[in-house]
C-alpha cells in the first residue's frame, strides 16, 4: 500500500524544537506519529471490500450449488434402482465439491449393490477420513470390508460406528455376521485349511 505524505502546514511563527546533539537519543514523539498514521491508513484498507474476494465467494457458491444440484439428481436415480446413472452424477458432484463425505458414503452404498466392494471400500474409507465423527461412513466401510472378505476390519468399524451411534441396530446385526465369520475362519484354520482360503464373504454364511 502507497502511503502519500502530506506536509503539515506552519501556523505563526511557532519556535522550532531543539535538536538533541546525544547521538543515542531517540525521536519517540515522530515515530509514534509515524505509527499512529499507518495504522490507520491500514484499518481503512482493511475496511475496503476484495474485488477478486467477491467474485471468487460468488463462484465458490455457484460451484457449491451446481454440485448439490448433481447430488440430488444422483439421488432420485438411486432411488429408482438407476445406479450407474447414479454414480455418474454422483462423481460429478465430487469433482466440483470434493470434501463432501456424503457423496463418497452413498457411492459405497451403491457400488455395494453392484458387487464392487473394492471400489465401495475405497469409496467409504474416504468417507470416514472426510468425516471421522460420522455414524454411518464407518458403518458402511464396515459393510464394504465385509463384502470384501475383511471381517475383522469390518469388526472394528462397526465398532467405530457404533460408539457414535449406538443404536444402529442393522450395524449390530452386520457385526454379528462379521463375528461369525472370524469364528468360522479360524475353525478352518484349526482344522488345517490354509490362511490365504480362509476369507470369506457375506454370502457364506449359513
Amino acid at each position: 500500500m502507497k502511503i502519500t505524505w502530506k506536509e503539515k502546514k506552519k501556523i505563526g511563527n511557532s519556535r522550532k524544537r531543539c535538536l538533541s546533539f546525544n547521538p543515542e537519543l531517540h525521536f519517540d514523539d515522530d515515530d509514534s506519529s509515524t505509527d499512529t498514521r499507518i495504522s490507520t491508513g491500514a484499518r481503512l484498507q482493511d475496511r475496503i471490500p476484495n474485488k477478486k474476494s467477491l467474485i471468487s465467494d460468488e463462484e465458490g457458491e455457484k460451484t457449491r450449488n451446481t454440485a448439490r444440484e448433481y447430488e440430488a439428481r444422483g439421488n432420485e436415480l438411486a432411488e429408482g434402482g438407476k445406479f450407474r446413472d447414479a454414480l455418474g452424477k454422483w462423481e460429478t458432484a465430487i469433482t466440483l465439491m470434493p470434501e463432501r463425505a456424503v457423496l463418497y458414503e452413498q457411492k459405497a452404498q451403491v457400488l455395494l449393490e453392484l458387487g464392487e466392494a473394492w471400489n465401495a471400500l475405497k469409496a467409504a474409507t474416504r468417507a470416514t477420513e472426510l468425516e471421522p465423527e460420522w455414524a454411518e461412513a464407518w458403518i458402511t466401510l464396515g459393510r464394504a470390508q465385509l463384502n470384501f472378505g475383511e471381517p475383522d476390519c469390518a469388526i472394528e468399524s462397526f465398532d467405530k460406528g457404533l460408539a457414535i451411534r449406538p443404536d444402529a441396530v442393522e450395524a449390530k446385526d452386520d457385526r454379528k455376521i462379521a463375528l461369525n465369520l472370524v469364528k468360522r475362519r479360524r475353525q478352518l484354520h484349526l482344522s488345517g485349511v490354509n490362511s490365504s482360503e480362509s476369507r470369506f464373504l457375506v454370502q457364506d454364511k449359513e
